[in-house]
Formats: structure tokens, C-alpha cells, sequence
């Protein structure tokens, strides 16, 4: 059996403590209001006898109450309650002890693998997860009502970041970059004035991304669009001083020559500034800015051209790699790559198509980028196309007091997601039970939702200048809240969702793509959808359907409920759920079938929705990529590609690992041949840890992470 702590973690069921605590307090009283040794047996036999797999300890302290009572011993029950509130005291005194020590002695493994672009060993990382820790435990004992940290301590929700929720910090972010770039900025308190040339605009967007993200706790995101403009004022800048320098004695047409290899040159060396710079600063919260670069070729802009040759190198140096520390080139983890498919760039003879075939190229052996079809997001929002932020989370369209539309300078309060296979189990198959639960559960949701919310309130814009004064969000004066960002619309706040599959399965024995499954999880996206269009009406905040890309905690709600309800067939004996309204990974179906069976639910998942596919042995299938990037603009919104990728812990190689001539696994770039430093890594959470063998001692390795 398993006991879940006030902290919420878990530790094993330990009879001791019980019966230390009952002779505690029998010794505390007379004789004669005391319980035998036998009695004391029988009281903890009893909670032993009911064989649940989980408890929450303060399940287990009130049976013991119970029994006291059942035993006519009133004074040792009211002597039991004293020593739990005293014991109650000390915990609220200090709750944080062994969950900060363990990090320190890197033993807290739940926290340091809860993040896979945390190096948790790391010191300055350290600082931040202890401060986590604190915030955690804060949140959970003070700062949140009892139902919403119980509902998340027995897995009916999550209420994400709790690590961050102490500090009046949000989620994720479109940064306005634009406005940054071209109207100047003040970080660490020095203005930075509108840059003249592309390498300076480089170096300043990255510092601008680095300043942000020490100042929120979710990913940002940035339009590389911006950039055209300061390709062309170089282009501009060199060619005039060709023309100053040496006018008389060169042809115009020379000029020009000379000015574009001087272009080419500055291009390459300022998308490798901001390639290098995001993969080697370090925010204040331990780990490189959790950035996304919307990459998105529009015929209707002035910087078109400018802006096409900026991607095309963006894609061509992520396509090279970046250099570990043994000289090898491997995949960096950011930024991250978002490519737009529109009419002129979807492969079906665009002007642009190239760069969307070295798109797929880098697709191939990077897993970079994921591709947004501009057709079908024109015809979800309102006829625009927008980046998500850096957690994947999208906006809903809001008109400003111009009249325009805008996306940038916007952001998500937070996140809180719903366990549905849950609600699923208890419902035991009765849809009356199930919609009723369902609706017990988003009311739950609801309430945490607002907490975020609330928690924001009042905040002043000194507690982060470069968003709120500067131009990241807003230019606010000092003193000044940032409430009005905060309602009407302007800022998203979501509910996440676990487990359509397997919640299907629970109540009609199919998964969702059967025709009556997918009539009933047509009504539960729906349903959800409805219910936070009714809150956004009532309370005017801009809740959203979120498709929570959480891979961890599929597998701790099916780690929760396995532990309270026991192993039940194609649901907790899986050990994970499948994410939000995704296609279980066991399903025999191909990459468009599963494209196209999804798009529907992206619809209804306004506030958020990514759909992959696994394509095996990628680089040797670009043909077979171009056609499913051709269908993705026809048909789905936001796709991404998943493939097994070899990867070498002795010299970091991450490509193809050869078969040599005896049959062995080698790595071609340092040789090595010891299958216990070579694993099957997976794009889906990120994780470059060490792996383990499976309990089957078979030759499947599996990411600790994502246990794949």
C-alpha cells in the first residue's frame, strides 16, 4: 500500500506509525480510557483488511478515529485529534525539510526528472528548484482552498506550476517583439535603442528572450517576420558604403555583388548569434529560455525576400546542429521551430516550396519544425494565423481599441488540467453518474482557474519591467497593476484535459475513432468547450480548451489511479494516458488517417491542440514527408513529426547509429560499441538523460522520463 503525504508525495504504508501514534497518545490519558496492544492490532488490521493500494494520510488518521470512537474510548479519540493538530502545527511550521535536502543530495527524483531541460545537479539550477519546493508547499498548505489541494493530491486535477505560483509570475507568452525592436527597450536599466543593422537585431531579440523568460515560468514565443526589416537596413547600409567608398571606380552592378556577399555573411553570422545565445544563456529559473521561433513566409509583406532568406538559414544551420562538448554536432533543444505551410510554400508549386523542402529535410534529422497550416487556422480564427506560445497554447482572437487584431504582447495566466479517465472509473459505465461527476470535477477546475487568476491581480508592473514597462506586454508606468491585461480577454487562462482514449473506452467499451466512441468524445470536447465559454461569459476572463502537451503527467494520473483502483485492462495497466485527444499510440493507423481523424477535436480545442505522427527512419523517407506535409495544409491545423532517434552517451552523436560488419551497434563518430551507452531517445518530452532496461531485461530501452 501507498500512502500520499500532505506534500504530496508518496511513501510506502508504515503500520508503525499508526500504532506509535495511538500509544502516544494512550499514554497521555488514564488508565482506564486506554486501548490494549490488542486493540491497537485490531485498529490498524482493520485499515490493512480494506487492501486499497492508496491512501491519503488523513484517510488513514480518520478510521483511527472511527475505531476509538466504535470502541466507546472518547477521551483517547479527543487525545488522538489533540496530537494530530500539534502534529499538524509542526508540519505548518516547516513542511519543506526533506523534499529540499533530498535535491541537494540529488535524490528527489520525482523533481529532478519532472523537467528534462533542467539539469538539476547544477547549483544554480538547485537554487531555483529549492525555491520551487517552498513555493509548492506554500501553495498547497496556505495559498490554495483545501478542495482544490486535495482534488490535486488525489489526481481528479493538476494545477500546474505550483513550484511558481508563490510569485505574481504567469504562464507563457507571445513577446511583441516587434514593437521591442523598433520603438527601443530598457533592460537592467539601459536603454536600448532601435537597432541599424541584422546582427545588432539579433543580439538584442536574444537578449530580450533571455530577460523575459528569468521573468515568467512557461515558454515564450517570437515572429522572426520582425526581423526582415534589419536584413534590409544592412543590405542598405553596406551599399552605401560601397557607393561612398569606391563609387567612382565601381559599377553599380558590382556594388550590389559585393554588398550581398558582405549580406550573406552578416545573415549567417546573426541567426548563428541567435541560435548560439539561446543555447548557452541561462535564465534565472536554470535552464536556456524555453523559446519558439514562428517562422511564416507571407506574400504580403514588404520584407517578404529579406525574410525568406532569414528562415532558409535558420533552417539550414538547425540542419548542421550545434557542437557539444565533444565536438560533435547534435540537436539543440531550442529554440524551438515553427514552420507556417500557405499557398506559396506548401509544395504544390509555390515560389517558396524550397525552403519548405529543406523544412522537411531538417524535419528529417532534427525533428524541427512543427508545421502549422495556414488554410486551416484561417478558417479557426477568424481568418488569422498566429503563433502559439512557447507551451503550445494559442490565443483567442482579441480586437484591440484600435480595432485591429492582435496576438503579440499577450500571454496565459495558467494552466489546470482534468483527469477524465478518473471521472471515467468512478462513473463505472453509467453516463447519468458520468455527466454528473463531469460537470462535480469542472466546477473544481473552475475554482483553481480563478485562483491563478487572482493571484495576479494587483500586481504592479515594477515586478517585471521588461514586460510590463518595456514593451514585452505592455509599457505601463511604475506602480502601476497590470489588471487591465488580465480581463476582457486580453490574457488566456486554460483547462487542460488528460485521457479522451481511455475515458472512452470506460464508458463505451471503444476507443474514440469507433463511430459511437467518437459520438460520445464529440460530446465531451464539446461539453468542456461549452463550459469555458460560459465562464469567459461570466466572469469576462478568457478561459480556453487547452490539449495539454503534459507527457508527464499522463503517466501521473495513470501512476494515481493505478495505485487507487488497482490494474484495469487498456487503462492504468498501460501505466500512462493518452494526451488530451490523442490516438493511442497502440492503434493500427496511418500518419493521415490520424491527421485527419484529429483535426476535428483541434477545432473544439481552441485554447490548444498539437497532433504527431511517428515516421520511422525519417531521412530515408523525404518523399513520404513532403506528401504528409502537403496533407497537413489540407487538413490539419498544427502537426509535428516523431521518429526513434539513436544516441550515443559517449560523445553525444544523436544520428543514425550503423550496424557494422559483425553485426554489432557502432557509432560512427567515436566507435563505441557498448549497448548501455547507446538508447532510443524521444522527441515527445525532450529527454537526453541516461536510460534504463526494461524490468523484461529485453533489448527495448526506455526513456525514464516517458518509460517508452
Amino acid at each position: 500500500m501507498k500512502v500520499i503525504k500532505r506534500d504530496g508525495s508518496t511513501v510506502d504504508f508504515d503500520r508503525n506509525k499508526i500504532v506509535t501514534a495511538i500509544r502516544k497518545a494512550n499514554a497521555a490519558v488514564e488508565e482506564e480510557h486506554r486501548v490494549s496492544n490488542e486493540q491497537i492490532e485490531q485498529i490498524v488490521s482493520n485499515i490493512e483488511r480494506k487492501k486499497r493500494s492508496r491512501y491519503l494520510v488523513e484517510d488513514i488518521q480518520d478510521m483511527v478515529e472511527h475505531d476509538l470512537m466504535m470502541l466507546g474510548k472518547y477521551t483517547l479519540s479527543k487525545t488522538y485529534i489533540i496530537y494530530r493538530y500539534e502534529r499538524a502545527l509542526i508540519r505548518h511550521a516547516n513542511t519543506t525539510d526533506e523534499s529540499i535536502l533530498s535535491l541537494i543530495k540529488n535524490s528527489n527524483k520525482e523533481v529532478m526528472e519532472e523537467n528534462s531541460n533542467k539539469n538539476a545537479v547544477m547549483a544554480s539550477t538547485q537554487r531555483d528548484l529549492i525555491a520551487g519546493e517552498v513555493s509548492k508547499d506554500l501553495t498547497r498548505r496556505i495559498l490554495l482552498p483545501e478542495e482544490i489541494s486535495r482534488a490535486h493530491d488525489e489526481g481528479a486535477i493538476h494545477f500546474h506550476d505550483a513550484d511558481y505560483f508563490l510569485q505574481p509570475i504567469f504562464n507563457c507568452c507571445l513577446i511583441n517583439i516587434g514593437d521591442m525592436l523598433d520603438n527601443g527597450t530598457v533592460m537592467n536599466g539601459k536603454m536600448i535603442e532601435s537597432p541599424k543593422s541584422f546582427q545588432v537585431a539579433c543580439t538584442i531579440m536574444t537578449q530580450i528572450i533571455a530577460a523575459v523568460a528569468s521573468s515568467q515560468y512557461g515558454g515564450q514565443s517570437v515572429d522572426i517576420g520582425h526581423l526582415g526589416k534589419y536584413l534590409r537596413r544592412s543590405r542598405e547600409k553596406f551599399e552605401a558604403q560601397l557607393r561612398r567608398n569606391f563609387g567612382e571606380e565601381m559599377e553599380e552592378s558590382a556594388i550590389r555583388k559585393v554588398a550581398d556577399v558582405r549580406l550573406r555573411d552578416e545573415l549567417r553570422s546573426g541567426v548563428q548569434t541567435i541560435q548560439y545565445q539561446i543555447n548557452t544563456l541561462m535564465t534565472t529559473n536554470g535552464q536556456s529560455p524555453f523559446v519558439t521561433i514562428f517562422m511564416h513566409i507571407r506574400e504580403d509583406d514588404e520584407y517578404v525576400e529579406e525574410n525568406a532568406m532569414i528562415i532558409e538559414e535558420i533552417l539550414r544551420q538547425r540542419y548542421q546542429g550545434i557542437k557539444n562538448e565533444k565536438d560533435v554536432y547534435v540537436t539543440p533543444a531550442f529554440p524551438k521551430l515553427i514552420y507556417v505551410l500557405d499557398e506559396c510554400n506548401c509544395l504544390k508549386g509555390g515560389k517558396y516550396d524550397y525552403i519548405t523542402r529543406m523544412a522537411v529535410k531538417c524535419s528529417a534529422k532534427r525533428l524541427y519544425p512543427d508545421y502549422i497550416s495556414a488554410k486551416k487556422m484561417r478558417e479557426n480564427y477568424e481568418g488569422n494565423v498566429f503563433s502559439p506560445m512557447g507551451c503550445r497554447s494559442f490565443l483567442s482572437p482579441y480586437v484591440n481599441e484600435k480595432g485591429e487584431y492582435q496576438f503579440e504582447g499577450r500571454f496565459n495566466q495558467g494552466v489546470v488540467s482534468l483527469n477524465l479517465p478518473q471521472i471515467g472509473i468512478l462513473a463505472k459505465g453509467d453516463e447519468d453518474e458520468f455527466w454528473k461527476l463531469f460537470d462535480e470535477r469542472l466546477e473544481l477546475c473552475r475554482k483553481a482557474l480563478i485562483c491563478r487568476h487572482e493571484s495576479l491581480e494587483g500586481t504592479i508592473s515594477d515586478t517585471s519591467p521588461v514586460h510590463w514597462q518595456y514593451g514585452a506586454i505592455a509599457r505601463l508606468k511604475k506602480g502601476e497593476t497590470i489588471d487591465r491585461y488580465l480581463h476582457d480577454g486580453y490574457s488566456t487562462i486554460s483547462l487542460g484535459y488528460i485521457g479522451l482514449y481511455e475515458l472512452t473506452r470506460l464508458m463505451k467499451g471503444v476507443s474514440h475513432t469507433d463511430p459511437v466512441g467518437l459520438e460520445f468524445a464529440l460530446r465531451v470536447m464539446k461539453h468542456m468547450r461549452a463550459a469555458c465559454e460560459r465562464w469567459k461569459q461570466e466572469t469576462g476572463l478568457g478561459f480556453g480548451l487547452y490539449g495539454t502537451p503534459a507527457e508527464s503527467l499522463c503517466y501521473r494520473f495513470a501512476r494515481i489511479d493505478g495505485e487507487r483502483f488497482g490494474m484495469i485492462p487498456d487503462i492504468t495497466d498501460k501505466g500512462y494516458y493518452t494526451n488530451s485527444y490523442h490516438v493511442d499510440v497502440r492503434e493500427q493507423i496511418d500518419a493521415f488517417s490520424k491527421f485527419e481523424f484529429e483535426s476535428q477535436f483541434q477545432t473544439i480545442s481552441s485554447g490548444g491542440a498539437i497532433s504527431y505522427v511517428e515516421i520511422p527512419n525519417m531521412r530515408h523517407n523525404l518523399e513520404a514527408l513532403e506528401d504528409i506535409v502537403r496533407f497537413i495544409y489540407d487538413h490539419i491545423q498544427y502537426a509535428e513529426f516523431n521518429t526513434k532517434s539513436d544516441y550515443c552517451h559517449i560523445c553525444g552523436y544523436d544520428g543514425e547509429i550503423i550496424i557494422n560488419d559483425d553485426n554489432q551497434w557502432e557509432c560512427p563518430v567515436c566507435h563505441n560499441k557498448d549497448q548501455k551507452h547507446m538508447n532510443v531517445t524521444r522527441r515527445t518530452c525532450g529527454y537526453l538523460g541516461e536510460n534504463f532496461w526494461n524490468v523484461g531485461k529485453t533489448k527495448e530501452i526506455k526513456s525514464r522520463v516517458l518509460h517508452l
